[in-house]
C-alpha cells in the first residue's frame, strides 16, 4: 500500500471543536478517496483562524499528494478559509468575474455584497466543474477547498472523482470470529509479519451475538489480500471462522 497516492483532510470550524455541530463530511471523503485508490493518511481539525489554517495548509499540502479542506468558504465573518489558503501559498485573494456572474444569476435582485464575497478565490486557483456540476469547486495546486455544509460537500465529490482519476482500487476482505482480541493477537502478529503490504484491522463487537471480533485485510493487490485472509483462517481453531466476506 506504500505506492498509493496519499491525501489529508483539514476540517475547519469553531462549531465542530465546541461540539455545537457534529462533523458530517469526513466519512464521505474517506470512502470516495478509497474508491479512487487514494489513501487518506491524516485528518486535522482546526478553528476558524487564518494563521492556524494557513500553517496547517502549508504542512499538509507539502506532506501529501492531495489536501481537502472542509468549511469556511461562505460569506460570513468566520469564513476565512479562502484568505488562509491564499496566505499559505503566498498569493493574494481576488474576486473571480465568472463566479460573480454565477452569484448574480443565482441570487438575482437579492444579490448583496455579502453574497459576492463567495466569488473570492486565491489568485491562480482553478475553478473545477463538470457538465453535471457547473457550480465551481475551487482548487489551488493540490489543495481543494470544499464547503462545510454536508449536503453541498457531497454534491462536490463527483467533481473531484472526475478530475483526480482512478488508481488501483483498494480491496477488502473480512473474517468474523467468536474469539476475543487477546486470543487473536498471536495469530494476527504472524499474518502482519508475513504480509507487511496488507493492512490488517481488528474490531471487537460487544453487543452482537453473531460474532465477537471482525478482522479485515486491505490492500491494492487482490491476490495478496485474499492470501493474507486465507492464511489467517488456517490459523484459527476448529469451529472458526463464523463468516467470511
Amino acid at each position: 500500500m506504500t505506492d498509493a497516492k496519499t491525501a489529508a483532510a483539514l476540517i475547519i470550524g469553531n462549531e465542530l471543536l465546541s461540539g455545537k455541530i457534529q462533523e458530517g463530511n469526513l466519512a464521505f471523503l474517506a470512502r470516495m478517496l478509497r474508491s479512487l485508490g487514494i489513501r487518506l493518511r491524516r485528518v486535522v481539525m482546526t478553528l476558524d483562524d487564518i494563521d492556524d489554517i494557513a500553517s496547517d495548509v502549508v504542512t499538509l499540502s507539502q506532506s501529501f499528494d492531495w489536501l481537502f479542506t472542509s468549511g469556511g468558504v461562505g460569506p460570513t465573518h468566520d469564513d476565512v478559509t479562502i484568505d488562509a489558503v491564499a496566505k499559505a501559498f503566498q498569493v493574494p485573494v481576488i474576486s473571480d468575474p465568472s463566479m460573480e456572474t454565477l452569484l448574480r444569476s443565482f441570487y438575482k435582485e437579492r444579490c448583496t455584497d455579502a453574497h459576492l464575497r463567495m466569488a473570492r478565490i486565491p489568485k491562480g486557483a482553478t475553478l473545477e466543474t463538470t457538465p453535471e456540476m457547473t457550480w465551481p469547486t475551487v482548487r489551488l495546486h493540490n489543495t481543494w477547498l470544499l464547503p462545510g455544509v454536508p449536503e453541498i460537500f457531497r454534491m462536490k465529490l463527483p467533481v473531484i472523482i472526475d478530475k483526480l482519476g482512478k488508481y488501483p482500487a483498494f480491496v477488502s476482505r473480512a473474517v468474523y470470529t467468536k474469539m476475543d482480541e487477546g486470543d487473536l493477537k498471536p495469530l494476527l502478529d504472524a499474518i502482519v509479519a508475513a504480509y507487511p503490504d496488507i493492512d490488517v484491522g481488528s474490531y471487537p463487537k460487544w453487543f452482537d451475538s453473531s460474532y465477537k471480533t471482525k478482522l479485515t485485510f486491505d490492500g491494492q493487490d487482490q491476490t495478496r489480500v485474499v492470501a493474507a485472509r486465507d492464511a489467517f483462517v488456517t490459523l484459527l481453531p476448529a469451529g472458526e471462522p463464523q463468516r467470511l466476506d
